[in-house]
């Protein structure tokens, strides 16, 4: 049954007389305990701000009238000293100390984070404290930096812009000193292929003409083979001779106005020779030619032998290349001894006899 008595008031917080007399049951429990010392009464401890840390936030202790927070204080440092003194002794394997507070005392017993210095070491700090706390540490901007950059350890924006600043100017330098490296590359190809198209076209040209030289040679080596095959085939028709008149050369003294033929000065009786081996079409005077002999080839070429002194052969006589056919003379219209050779085509038209004999190999 509930009784209507007033409950006895509970001690204060602050006006217990727990700890505060020398001679109490705290100090007559505990004092030995943490001091080793006879009892004795506490001293006044006014904490400094050179030697406690500011504690933030809420939990700081107020000047009371009398020192019964100041003996609460001295007495929660007094617990915490003796936990951590228990703690000690049981890391070096010795028997806890075991403590027993009444739980008036208990109830009496200030807040640990409320000590100053002692507060801090806990973690459970406002957030407010630690966003104040890390925006102390904190660089002054961050802005614009990357996650690659804040790992690498970079912390300042200023440094970080500077960073990519040169890490940009760099990057450029290199795309420059390569864009001009494959320039210079570039231009030593072109240089080294012009200069080998140049060389290349020099040595085609070289073996062009060489080519060219070679196969003039050649030609004329087998023009020079084929003449002397000639040669072998056809001979001059006399010897001890002079040139006197060409074909086609002007005159009054031909009846025709020029020149028919190809003359031979030479002493009269100096033998007359058979050009080409051929057939004998003709033999005898032929007035202004006077004794002529016409010597019929296998492609129907003739050949002339005018002003003959005497004849040697017949017609339709076979003769052979060096063969006598006759004797140089001045017979007909003439001013002197000599042999008027006339070459005629198949068709009948006189042609150069020079450029025939030569044409054969031969060179009067």
């Amino acid at each position: 049954m509930a009784s209507n008595k007033p409950a006895p008031e509970a001690p204060s917080r602050f006006d217990s007389d727990y700890g505060t007399e020398p001679g109490g049951d705290f100090t007559g429990e505990f004092a030995g305990e943490f001091t080793g010392e006879p009892d004795r009464g506490w001293d006044e401890w006014n904490p400094t701000e050179e030697s406690v840390r500011p504690v933030r936030g809420r939990h700081r202790v107020a000047k009371q009238r009398n020192g019964l927070a100041r003996s609460s204080t001295v007495l929660g440092v007094g617990v915490i000293a003796a936990v951590g003194a228990g703690g000690m002794a049981t890391a070096q394997s010795k028997p806890p100390v075991s403590i027993s507070v009444p739980d008036s005392i208990k109830d009496n017993l200030p807040d640990a984070k409320s000590l100053p210095g002692v507060g801090a070491l806990f973690s459970d700090d406002s957030e407010a404290d630690k966003t104040e706390a890390a925006a102390a540490t904190a660089p002054l901007t961050t802005a614009g930096i990357t996650t690659a950059e804040a790992e690498q350890g970079t912390t300042d924006a200023g440094e970080a812009l500077r960073a990519r600043i040169l890490q940009q100017a760099e990057q450029q330098q290199d795309a420059a000193d390569a864009e001009a490296k494959a320039a210079e590359e570039k231009k030593a190809a072109e240089k080294a292929a012009a200069e080998a198209k140049k060389q290349q076209d020099e040595a085609e040209a070289k073996a062009a003409a060489e080519k060219k030289k070679a196969e003039e040679e050649a030609k004329k080596k087998a023009e020079a083979l084929r003449l002397a095959k000639l040669a072998a085939s056809y001979a001059i028709p006399t010897s001890s001779y002079t040139i006197t008149s060409t074909f086609g050369e002007a005159g009054s003294m031909w009846s025709s106005g020029y020149h028919t033929g190809l003359d031979f000065a030479a002493p009269t009786g100096t033998p007359i020779k058979a050009i080409h081996s051929g057939t004998v079409k003709s033999a005898g005077w032929s007035g202004a030619y006077g004794y002529r002999t016409v010597l019929e080839l296998d492609d129907g070429t003739e050949l002339w032998f005018c002003h003959q002194s005497s004849i040697g052969v017949s017609v339709g006589q076979k003769v052979s290349t060096g063969e006598t056919i006759g004797r140089v003379g001045a017979t007909g219209n003439v001013t002197g001894p000599h042999l008027h050779l006339e070459v005629h085509t198949a068709g009948g038209s006189g042609i150069d006899p020079m450029a025939w004999l030569r044409g054969k190999g031969l060179n009067p």
